[in-house]
């Protein structure tokens, strides 16, 4: 099988992208994780699939394990890229899921958008039964915190604390598959100081990325409720930063994007 596509990346947080309005190519697990292979594959994070339904365009993401992902604020930025190109605009919307998402080009590789709401809800976490606090205690291995349950199109735990790069890819996928979460979480660690905010995020579905679009709206809102940072806030990543803007419940995130590169993929 071969295919038209776009790579594209987000701070390194890197996609394939395929446009399903001009062909129609639906991938399974299997090949979605042999594509997503950084030593025999082409190599992304996240897969995002462009479609329209009726007038609407939607937009549907899959981790590099194969697996459906709710929502991604980096893809959903080198989106907005490729469909403002395309129609030749300053501003794009599009669905992810039931949220209606209003992209901005602010300049030639930044793109601003609204996120939508955040809530705390443990029910839209989801969470066991046994989960009746946020923020929660977590113990796994050494580690021992309170981390904070935000869900802002996927669910993240926040934990207030930084750890080595080590112990993010030890301890994050057993935080990530714990019993309390039943669909698995995304987990953040991170270093706060003098509002100079750096995330370190292990990816459910994806693990160890250099940057999470979705992490950073997460952990701003927490900070700006909290009153631990400035509104706007900026998150640092190993290649650049985030920033996220608290309007009322509401987050806007604006961050840049790689150059569009068109290529073929045979399967």
């Amino acid at each position: 099988m071969n295919f038209n596509a776009f790579k594209m990346d987000g701070l390194g947080n890197d996609f394939l992208i395929i446009d399903n309005r001009k062909q129609k190519v639906y991938l399974n697990e299997k090949q979605i994780q042999k594509l997503s292979n950084r030593e025999n594959g082409i190599g992304f994070d996240q897969l995002i699939y462009i479609e329209k339904e009726g007038i609407d365009l939607r937009i549907k993401y899959f981790n590099s394990d194969g697996k459906f992902a709710d929502a991604c604020g980096n893809g959903n930025r080198c989106v907005a890229k490729i469909l403002m190109d395309e129609i030749k605009s300053d501003n794009i919307s599009f669905y992810v899921g039931d949220k209606l998402h209003d992209a901005k080009l602010i300049s030639e590789k930044i793109i601003s958008i609204n996120m939508g709401n955040v809530t705390y809800d443990l029910s839209k976490i989801p969470v066991s039964n046994g989960v009746n606090k946020n923020p929660i205690k977590i113990k796994v291995d050494e580690f021992n915190d309170e981390g904070y349950l935000i869900n802002i199109g996927n669910p993240h735990i926040i934990f207030l604390t930084d750890i080595s790069d080590q112990d993010l890819k030890k301890i994050g996928p057993k935080i990530e598959k714990h019993d309390f979460f039943p669909k698995g979480i995304n987990v953040t660690f991170v270093n706060l100081s003098k509002n100079n905010v750096r995330i370190k995020t292990w990816e459910r579905g994806a693990g160890n990325t250099l940057c999470c679009g979705t992490a950073a709206c997460a952990t701003g809102h927490l900070l700006i409720q909290k009153k631990l940072s400035n509104n706007p806030v900026k998150i640092n990543f190993p290649l650049g930063f985030i920033e996220i803007k608290k309007n009322l419940e509401e987050i806007v995130m604006t961050g840049p994007v790689s150059d569009v590169e068109k290529i073929n993929v045979k399967i």
